[in-house]
């Protein structure tokens, strides 16, 4: 059978003491878990020394996992026993290496998938390695900060009444996506400043696509407005969302975590828990300024065009 290894570090601003004592109690998990989020009505049941636990949902699945090997302050080995949505043993670890002002975290996975999904390797492959960086990235936060800035409604069919919009389609890298982002919103704000009287609502993102396997996306950072220019400079393009069916999913928290809501979504998708509409692209809209509002109050609603 195909082997699947994953490895993913991070650097944690705290003690190996400290960053341990998150790692070895699942009780903890339930607080910075990947997947957790994402089904929050699965069932978790942590053992009384909390060395291990089961779980099973719709979204997650069903497996169990226990503390197989440790050294305080060093490492930790665990037995990941998965049940559905298909049976598979695998070995994961953490790896604690001290730095000067730090901890750096590494995170592993030696497992096999079944024979008849040999194909999928490359595809479960870059899907568990997002998992594990949400992960650290939400392990980070608990650790560092005592808590995770990201909060997950989810809200249901609705109608999203459509309209036109300017904006600026980029491609990058997965890793760049937060600064161009930023950098695509401070061109339309300029432009805004000059030609137009005000956005005809909140700023949103248009994703066109995800690659997760080459680490790229492809996207339209869009501004609403009431009409369209009857000319654009050559950096911006125009478009128009039609009136349409939309699943909404609310993000609560610091945008670092959207991940979590986008991950959330396409579980939903792929689980038939609704049906995407095809030719419309799924979009985020942002309903605060974040750099008038705090990370934690900081409102991200996903936008998922429904048959």
């Amino acid at each position: 059978m195909p082997r699947l290894t994953v490895e993913r570090s991070i650097k944690i601003n705290a003690p190996a003491e400290v960053v341990y004592s998150a790692l070895n109690d699942f009780n903890k998990w339930i607080k910075w878990s990947p997947w957790l989020i994402i089904d929050p009505d699965a069932e978790v049941d942590v053992a009384a020394d909390a060395k291990s636990y089961t779980w099973k949902g719709d979204r997650v699945g069903e497996g169990n996992m226990k503390v197989r090997e440790e050294e305080p302050n060093k490492y930790i080995v665990f037995d990941l026993n998965f049940l559905k949505p298909w049976k598979s043993v695998s070995s994961t670890k953490f790896v604690l290496n001290r730095e000067n002002d730090g901890t750096e975290v590494t995170w592993s996975m030696d497992s096999t998938l079944p024979f008849f999904i040999f194909w999928m390797k490359k595809m479960m492959t870059a899907y568990v390695g997002a998992d594990y960086e949400r992960g650290l990235d939400m392990l980070k936060a608990y650790v560092e900060e005592g808590e995770v800035l990201s909060k997950l409604d989810f809200e249901g069919f609705s109608s999203f009444d459509g309209g036109h919009w300017i904006g600026i389609k980029t491609s990058c890298g997965l890793d760049t996506i937060a600064t161009q982002v930023e950098a695509d919103y401070a061109i339309l704000r300029a432009y805004a400043d000059g030609n137009i009287d005000a956005p005809a609502g909140n700023f949103f993102t248009i994703y066109h696509k995800w690659d997760i396997i080459r680490d790229s996306v492809a996207y339209t950072a869009a501004m609403p407005v009431s009409e369209i220019p009857k000319t654009l400079p050559d950096n911006l393009t125009s478009g128009q969302i039609p009136s349409i069916k939309v699943y909404r999913l609310k993000h609560t928290g610091a945008y670092k975590h959207l991940g979590n809501a986008w991950s959330a979504g396409y579980t939903m998708m792929r689980n038939k828990e609704f049906k995407h509409l095809k030719k419309v692209d799924p979009f985020e809209v942002y309903h605060n300024n974040p750099q008038e509002t705090k990370e934690k109050d900081l409102v991200t609603v996903l936008h998922f065009p429904v048959k």
